[in-house]
């Protein structure tokens, strides 16, 4: 091995609601290490217990590891359960113009109980054509922070119109640093959602509320490379389906909600070699649909609610079905919503249990090869009925997501896939990579990262010097995820006029990429 490079090798890592995936890849992308491992009740446990399989399985060749990627969903489990959320000072600089509406005042009460230290609307913000409402009051937000100082965990900032016009955040995140210390973290909304005023503070108070989640998870990470004295560099997957370094994503944690179903479509992309296609991701608790367009996931033109709260930043454009192999089968033959989940290998017929599934369903319908299976005879005719009502349930997401095209091969990836049939209706293939089973954990080695900027610019004049000021922020915003400086390109350019402004505008969304830089 002295031949090889120390850092030439990759682990991808895929945290979902049953498994924990796990796999090391060769810098010429070939699968040299896989496992698939209960996902824990504290998610950090599981990912351990992965991380560690696959590393075992390398034996003397665990020096060669330089990256380990990460796709977690324990930030979106965090804001679902209500728990270890911290302690928030929402501040939206908006006043007077929008104190009509205060902040977080459409969150479910139990989430907003366990977020908010206080929240306040305060003087600032701009009009669309960047005419301040009113100067920021910096006064009055000092009193403010007088009063959340000892009692909030973190700071969200959000000024009307900020992603066009920044600085009034700029400069009130000078002042929080200044009067509760350089300790305190702050989310700033023009760094993380989109135009649109409650959707982008949602998502900034959200960031600032997951802080604590994701270093713990951070640390549950590092923690397990120092036991096996390995210095790998170490990246979050984000929600398009790209990677931030760790730094970044410690920044900005709400990014990472989504990456599972970003992952799986860039993964199914990398192992079948398809760039265009529909993904079903099937696991033990849900099948997830997407689009494969260009080979990147289809992003959603509408906002994402997580737990409640509608959110502005994008994701990509997923169908989620409560269709998987630990979902249940009820009595009278009904499919789910309820899923034995990672308790599949204790409560499924298939391996001893007394809980019908649709792995049982496969098994007797020879979909499923499982070593040792055993599904009573006498479950048939129910089993039968289930699996005929899921295969319409696959077919009818299959149209939703094609919008009537018939033309498009269809990559069935996931622990579940057997459940897919090789016939499906309004698809020109079913496709099944080598490997599919664990596409999530793949398509986080695999991912590269990227940088996305949001903006108003002029119609006219200055449009052209406006475009390539943001393209040139876009990149810089890949570069500080992690993105090699100098193979960082521009992937993306959308503008849509905006109506109903005394001068022509547009809004304009830029978004780079690029491989990962040398560590």
């Amino acid at each position: 091995m002295s031949d090889r490079r120390t850092d030439d090798l990759r682990i991808g890592i895929d945290v979902g609601g049953t498994n924990t995936d796990a796999v090391v890849l060769s810098a010429e992308g070939r699968v040299l290490a896989r496992t698939k491992q209960p996902t824990s009740a504290d998610v950090t446990s599981g990912l351990q217990s992965a991380l560690t399989a696959v590393l075992d399985a390398l034996g003397d060749d665990v020096r060669r590891v330089g990256r380990v990627m990460l796709g977690t969903t324990h930030a979106t489990n965090a804001i679902l359960e209500r728990r270890g959320l911290g302690r928030v000072a929402a501040i939206r600089l908006g006043g007077p113009a929008t104190t009509s509406v205060p902040p977080l005042q459409s969150w479910p009460a139990d989430l907003s109980a366990a977020v908010t230290a206080d929240a306040a609307v305060l003087p600032g913000g701009h009009y669309v054509d960047g005419t301040p409402i009113s100067a920021l009051d910096t006064g009055a937000l000092r009193a403010f922070l007088g009063r959340v100082a000892g009692k909030a965990d973190a700071v969200a900032l959000t000024g009307v119109f900020s992603p066009a016009f920044g600085d009034q955040e700029r400069e009130a995140a000078a002042i929080v640093r200044a009067e509760l210390g350089e300790e305190v973290p702050i989310s700033m909304s023009h760094e993380i959602g989109t135009l649109g005023l409650l959707e982008r503070e949602n998502a900034t108070v959200l960031n600032a509320a997951l802080y604590q989640v994701i270093g713990g998870v951070r640390d549950g990470l590092h923690a397990t490379l120092a036991e096996r004295g390995l210095d790998a560099t170490t990246y979050f997957a984000q929600n398009d389906g790209t990677l931030m370094a760790i730094d970044y994503a410690a920044r900005y944690p709400v990014l990472t909600i989504g990456s599972g179903p970003a992952n799986s479509i860039r993964g199914a992309a990398f192992l079948s070699g398809l760039t265009d296609a529909i993904v079903a991701d099937v696991g033990g608790t849900s099948t997830d649909f997407g689009v494969l367009s260009a080979g990147f996931p289809r992003e959603s033109a509408a906002g994402v609610e997580i737990g409640g709260v509608r959110t502005n930043f994008r994701m990509p454009d997923i169908l989620a079905l409560a269709l998987g192999g630990g979902t249940v089968v009820g009595p009278d033959g009904a499919v789910g919503p309820r899923s034995v989940g990672y308790r599949i290998t204790r409560e499924a017929y298939a391996f001893g249990g007394s809980t019908p599934t649709l792995t049982d369903a496969g098994v007797l319908a020879g979909r499923a090869d499982l070593d040792g299976a055993a599904v009573p005879d006498r479950l048939r005719g129910l089993l039968t009925a289930a699996l005929d009502t899921a295969d319409a349930m696959l077919a009818d997401a299959v149209d939703r997501m094609t919008l009537g095209k018939t033309d498009r091969p269809l990559i069935v990836v996931g622990g579940g896939a057997f459940l897919v049939p090789d016939g499906l209706p309004g698809v020109a293939e079913v496709v099944r990579p080598d490997h599919g089973d664990v596409a999530n954990a793949v398509g986080a080695a695999i991912a590269l990262v990227s940088g996305t900027l949001e903006t108003i610019i002029p119609a006219g004049d200055g449009r052209r010097e406006a475009i390539e000021a943001a393209s040139e922020d876009a990149r810089r915003r890949a570069v500080q995820a992690g993105a090699d400086p100098a193979t960082t390109e521009v992937v993306e350019i959308t503008e849509v006029p905006m109506s109903y402004l005394p001068e022509p505008a547009l809004r304009l969304r830029v978004k780079a990429a690029g491989p990962l830089g040398t560590i």
